[in-house]
């Protein structure tokens, strides 16, 4: 039996390789890859010695060879096929270890030039990957040091076998791999304005690509969609930010569906904005209720309170680890999902008789909160919609207060706090907010003075006052009676982005009213 072997990441392959070599496997490698063998102290033979050529062209040319591609090639089970290798002295290749040039890493680095990413371009991996994975009933491919324990495994249980299962997963890893690849380079290149000028620095490169080209993994099928007459599916991308609602590990509870994981990404994403101990209760996309507080408990008491009505069958998300005194409060109401960073042992004991509720176990991402997604995707007809994430991340020094009256130390924080909530609410959003919680939150509606009365209307029926509020509107106030609507029902300080022609009627009318106000020079649309 023959083993090939070419990695540029060459983690535990030596030891891969000596387990092959004790197996009955005569290895076969290039370059830096049989470098590395021989000075492990297998006895490896080089593919110039397999091909009779020698490797040209700064390694470029090196296994494009029918010795090569003719060995991986062959079905063993056509005569020809074999005769045609016994004719011209070519072997049978059986295993193929290789993982490509690492182009993804190398367009990632700052400065990048195009000869460089030219240069990590891999021809003769990808050649002999999809050779190898085209002939997996005969053929074993391994494109990741992730896969060479459980191959070890059952080569060893087996006598050196694999099973045509193992195989054709095996080849199917190969493709996608294969897939991605090429994707990265399609999209790299095509992002490129070429300019001869530039072609010895790092060249300029387009926002968006000529060609996108979304690789996802599948993670698992779901029961159906947003509707049970619509199929559905969840997909991650190959390397998922940490920290983001696809690394969730699941304690216990029924398989999440479509909505819920949807409705999770935005409980999540948001309680990731504070700082403070946070909870943030989400219903159908909406925050419906977002505080902080001194611990866990206290800041899920606030959130709850803002709108206990919308809260039932909801989804919660808090950035500390979830205690028994949060569990304790938490367990009252129907939720349908709840997540923390972690769960302490009284926590789980107390939610283990809620066997249909959802626990999910995130990691809280490093250092500043960042948006999971780089890039955004929205379908339309026959097409697809792609932009940059909102992640802009408002501080106090970007305010512009444009009221004669100034807002205290104490609105500026709510201010912030207001806005960090209208962040993730649908629009038309208007969010009251006091001392650390949401009052009201009106969402989604076609008119900014209609979110304005359902927000106070919110506030009603949880029996909360708006007197001394902050208010955060996602966009301009085009008129002043949304403006008026707000004050009327309590608020004292407001916080929108400007830029209407109307900006100085607002103006006008908030210092008439006696309100501060500031302009953040952002909006926040979230449709």
């Amino acid at each position: 039996m023959n083993a090939l072997i070419s990695v540029s990441d060459k983690t535990g392959v030596a030891e891969f390789a000596a387990a092959l070599h004790a197996l009955g496997f005569r290895l076969l490698s290039t370059g830096g890859t049989a470098k590395l063998l021989a000075e492990s102290g297998l006895p490896v033979t080089e593919v110039a010695e397999l091909t009779r050529f020698p490797e040209m062209l700064d390694g470029r040319v090196k296994t494009l060879h029918p010795a090569v591609h003719g060995g991986l090639l062959a079905r063993r089970d056509v005569p020809e096929h074999m005769a045609a290798l016994a004719e011209h002295g070519i072997d049978t290749i059986d295993l193929v270890v290789i993982n490509l040039y690492p182009f993804e890493a190398t367009v990632a680095k700052p400065g990048c030039t195009l000869a460089d990413a030219i240069e990590n371009i891999d021809i003769g991996g990808p050649a002999m990957v999809r050779s190898a994975a085209k002939n997996w009933q005969h053929v074993a491919v391994l494109t990741d040091a992730s896969q060479y324990a459980p191959v070890l495994a059952e080569l060893q249980a087996s006598g050196g076998q694999l099973s045509d299962k193992t195989r054709f997963g095996l080849s199917v890893v190969a493709f996608n791999r294969i897939a991605q690849y090429d994707a990265a380079i399609s999209d790299y290149l095509s992002s490129i304005t070429f300019d001869e000028s530039q072609t010895g620095g790092a060249p300029a490169r387009t926002a968006f690509a000529a060609q996108s080209n979304p690789a996802f993994i599948k993670v698992q099928d779901l029961r159906y969609g947003e509707n049970a007459h619509q199929q559905a599916a969840l997909y991650r991308d190959p390397q998922p930010v940490p920290g983001s609602i696809v690394t969730g590990q699941q304690l216990q509870g029924k398989e999440l569906s479509y909505n819920n994981i949807a409705d999770a990404d935005a409980a999540w994403e948001c309680v990731k904005q504070f700082d403070a101990p946070a909870c943030v209760i989400v219903k159908h996309a909406n925050p419906c209720g977002v505080a902080v507080g001194k611990d866990a408990a206290e800041a899920y008491a606030k959130a709850f309170q803002t709108d206990p009505t919308s809260a039932f069958g909801g989804i919660i998300a808090l950035n500390r680890p979830l205690d028994g005194a949060a569990a304790e409060q938490i367990v009252k109401q129907f939720v349908e999902v709840l997540m923390a960073p972690a769960f302490t042992p009284e926590a789980l004991e107390i939610f283990k008789p809620k066997t249909n509720v959802r626990l999910l176990q995130i990691a809280l991402p490093e250092g500043a909160p960042t948006c999971a997604n780089r890039l955004e995707y929205k379908r339309v007809g026959s097409g697809l919609l792609i932009q940059s994430a909102d992640d802009h991340a408002l501080a106090l020094a970007d305010l512009k207060v444009v009221t004669q009256k100034q807002p205290t130390p104490e609105q500026l924080q709510d201010l912030l706090f207001a806005w960090k909530v209208a962040k993730f609410v649908k629009s038309n959003a208007i969010v009251f907010c006091k001392g650390g919680m949401t009052m009201g939150v009106g969402a989604g509606q076609m008119s900014r003075l209609d979110s304005a009365r359902i927000a106070s209307i919110k506030a009603e029926h949880a029996g909360l006052s708006l007197a001394g509020t902050a208010v955060a509107s996602d966009a301009f106030f085009p008129f002043r009676d949304g403006l008026d609507v707000v004050i009327d029902h309590g608020a004292t300080c407001v916080i929108q982005p400007g830029g209407s022609m109307r900006d100085q009627e607002v103006i006008d009318a908030a210092n008439e009213r006696g309100v501060a106000m500031v302009f953040s020079g952002v909006r926040h649309f979230r449709h």
